[in-house]
């Protein structure tokens, strides 16, 4: 029966290096990916201190004065990295949807924090995808924190990419060589209490699709929260567990996987009118993306002679550059 609602995994048993527990978790991942493109987990290994840190100086930035967050405003288009302000991207516009309004929160992104001197990272092709982050000088703290979550998030993000190839009956580390370089995005998103009335079509995040491999997510249970749109037509809530990660797939794992696994619709709607005043709301966002010369091609379980290929071969950095773009308001 088709998952029309999103499943609560626990990843402890992987951790048990028994290989009947790694392959009943991916299992379990397998069906998830399948049917809804999303799962809450538990046993993660993260810890609350660190998420509860993230939180903290995260929401000290965006209390800032505007002027001041500004100083690291998002430098270009195609440089994710830095402040973008309350409208100033619009993610229904990765969609083809080029008249959707922007989308009513702000954010502060960072990319890979350990960039090696070696041509790899300075070559052409390499792009804005090392380019340097923007540190606010406030919080004092900032930058200590989210340089350990990020090094943390992308620990757990190889962890689930190994199970992602057991459930596609690859070679356990079959994406270890297309990830160890990789070009991932933390952005954590502020969604301010409504202070006037949206404007028509508005949401707090319009309905958009992931671009990358996966994405991991650190939400709030307030007003105005995080939907997916399932196989039955339905907006349904994400549940929010304490204590756990939201996962969901990017487009670049539906290329690899040839829609076997989908990568599905989500969006943040906005509060209730009547509850408007209570729904300041922050996400931590983890954006895993593979290395940009990463080639995204039809895994060989995902393919035959009555299921050729959907896509074109593709890289991780050009699929990702031209995302980044079409969405700024």
């Amino acid at each position: 029966m088709t998952l029309l609602t999103v499943p609560i995994i626990d990843l402890a048993p992987y951790g048990t290096g028994l290989e009947v527990r790694k392959r009943a978790v991916a299992q379990q991942i397998d069906e998830a990916c399948r049917d809804i493109g999303f799962l809450v987990i538990t046993g993660h290994g993260v810890s609350a201190d660190l998420i509860r840190a993230m939180d903290d100086v995260s929401r000290e930035f965006f209390d800032l004065p505007l002027e001041e967050k500004m100083q690291v405003i998002r430098p270009a288009p195609d440089v994710a990295r830095g402040y973008i302000p309350i409208e100033g991207e619009s993610v229904a516009r990765s969609r083809g949807e080029y008249d959707a309004p922007g989308d009513l929160n702000e954010s502060l992104m960072i990319g890979p924090v350990e960039v090696g001197d070696e041509a790899y990272y300075r070559s052409p092709a390499a792009g804005q995808h090392f380019a340097p982050n923007l540190w606010p000088q406030r919080p004092a703290a900032l930058r200590q924190v989210y340089t350990t979550y990020f090094r943390l998030l992308s620990d757990l993000a190889r962890t689930l990419m190994r199970l992602f190839a057991l459930a596609l009956d690859q070679p356990e580390r079959f994406f270890d060589d297309k990830i160890d370089k990789h070009i991932s995005r933390l952005r954590v998103r502020n969604y301010p209490a409504s202070a006037v009335p949206p404007k028509p079509s508005q949401l707090r995040a319009g309905a958009h699709s992931d671009y990358g491999s996966l994405t991991i997510v650190k939400t709030e249970d307030k007003p105005g929260g995080l939907q997916v749109y399932n196989k039955a037509g339905e907006w349904v809530d994400v549940p929010i567990v304490p204590g756990c990660f939201v996962v969901n797939l990017g487009d670049l794992m539906a290329r690899w996987t040839n829609d076997d696994w989908v990568s599905t619709l989500h969006r943040v709607v906005n509060p209730p009118l009547d509850a408007a005043d209570l729904s300041r709301r922050q996400s931590l966002v983890f954006f895993h993306n593979p290395n940009y010369d990463a080639v995204i091609e039809c895994i060989p379980t995902c393919q035959g002679p009555d299921r050729p290929p959907k896509y074109p071969v593709t890289t991780s950095g050009q699929h990702l550059r031209q995302q980044f773009v079409r969405t700024q308001a």
